[in-house]
């Protein structure tokens, strides 16, 4: 009889057991990056973030894994729920604390919930209910508001499965490899004026003599992890606010998961090609590149798309992955070649009332969303067969 058990800290269940279950090819949910956060004090009952991961055991196998958190507050989640909270006080309910799926500080979709090789669909969709239902259970325990999954992929979203869940759509903007040889090829897919758009936009790169270098894995030295750092938090700061991430998760990750890290550097040569002035971090998966944070000591123009959208496209390109993620939000990737795409989570809260009205709302907010997503395609930069 499968056992469920929930753990305040991801080393209860240990790296050999953890990645025994999670493919190599999607960083975010390996045990390195996760432990990273809790190692460096990230995610911690004091910043919000309280683990309760899920383990399925029998005997002394592992049957399933779900990371897990109990939150007090709706920080780093980027599937916004600030509205139900507020009808919640209005209301006279506590909204917090809820427990979440989902990985913190990161809005890109991938598995949630993993399991042994052996289980066949129909095994895992029934650990998957059992799941929810040993969730719902921990949720009466905390007296928590309900359930939140995010940026999902796999049997969670299971409409028809799971009909207690609110399932909401979500829009990101993602570029594709259709087997492109060079920049150039890419480029050739847009109408004349979208392309030379672009091109004067990177030209201006090279009027001001910035060139650009990834640095991955070990070369990533601490002097250059700490000035990237600066950048990072120099982002954060313009918005009145610290950065979630600190110094010791990046080496953290560097010394960890050194060879799906890379790190693009900007260097101002009127000044030196040494002391970088921007960069941009990506973790690459198998077929996959996530573009995750930037930053930059000065303003120069059109730095910010260069560093962070069309150096990954050509390393996707001279690397022959297939997608680049460069991160949640922003309609401008639109004219730069990245497809809008649907992301999606599911919502359970324990009150029925409020269950109801969010999935009415949640309904309501697909059938606009789709209206826009429609709306970008047609801006598309790409030629018109």
């Amino acid at each position: 009889m499968p056992q469920f058990n929930f753990h305040s800290a991801i080393n209860e269940i240990g790296e050999k057991q953890w990645n025994s279950l999670c493919p190599i090819d999607y960083p975010f949910l390996r045990y390195e990056f996760l432990h990273c956060l809790e190692q460096s004090g990230c995610v911690t009952p004091e910043t919000g973030w309280q683990p309760c991961h899920l383990q399925i055991t029998e005997g002394e196998q592992t049957l399933a894994i779900m990371p897990l958190y109990l939150k007090n507050h709706s920080y780093g989640e980027y599937v916004f729920d600030w509205s139900w909270a507020e009808a919640y006080q209005r209301n006279g309910i506590d909204y917090y604390p809820k427990l979440i799926t989902a990985i913190p500080f990161t809005p890109c979709y991938g598995p949630r919930q993993l399991f042994a090789t052996h289980l066949d669909e129909s095994e895992q969709l029934a650990l998957t209910r059992d799941s929810l239902s040993a969730i719902k259970q921990l949720a009466s325990q905390y007296n928590a508001s309900g359930w939140h999954g995010l940026f999902l992929e796999g049997q969670l979203l299971e409409q028809q499965e799971f009909s207690e869940l609110s399932y909401r759509l979500g829009t990101q903007y993602h570029w594709f490899n259709h087997n492109f040889s060079c920049f150039e090829d890419f480029l050739d897919t847009f109408s004349s004026r979208k392309r030379k758009n672009l091109r004067k936009e990177r030209s201006k790169i090279t009027q001001q003599n910035i060139q650009h270098r990834f640095i991955s894995g070990a070369e990533l030295t601490d002097d250059l992890l700490d000035q990237f750092y600066q950048f990072y938090q120099i982002t954060y700061l313009k918005r009145g606010r610290q950065g979630y991430l600190n110094q010791t998760f990046f080496k953290l990750l560097r010394d960890t998961l050194a060879e799906q890290l890379h790190i693009c550097f900007a260097f101002d040569l009127n000044y030196s090609d040494k002391n970088p002035v921007a960069a941009a971090m990506f973790l690459q998966g198998e077929s996959t590149l996530y573009g995750r944070y930037w930053g930059a000591q000065a303003e120069y123009d059109s730095l910010h798309f260069e560093t962070c959208y069309y150096q990954g496209i050509e390393y996707c390109i001279r690397h022959k992955l297939q997608r680049f993620d460069p991160g949640a939000q922003g309609e401008h990737k639109i004219q730069r070649g990245f497809e809008p795409i649907e992301t999606w989570s599911a919502h359970w809260l324990a009150h029925s009332g409020f269950n109801d009205a969010v999935q009415r709302f949640t309904e309501e907010e697909e059938q606009l969303l789709r209206q826009d997503m429609e709306t970008l395609r047609q801006r598309l930069p790409f030629r018109k067969e």
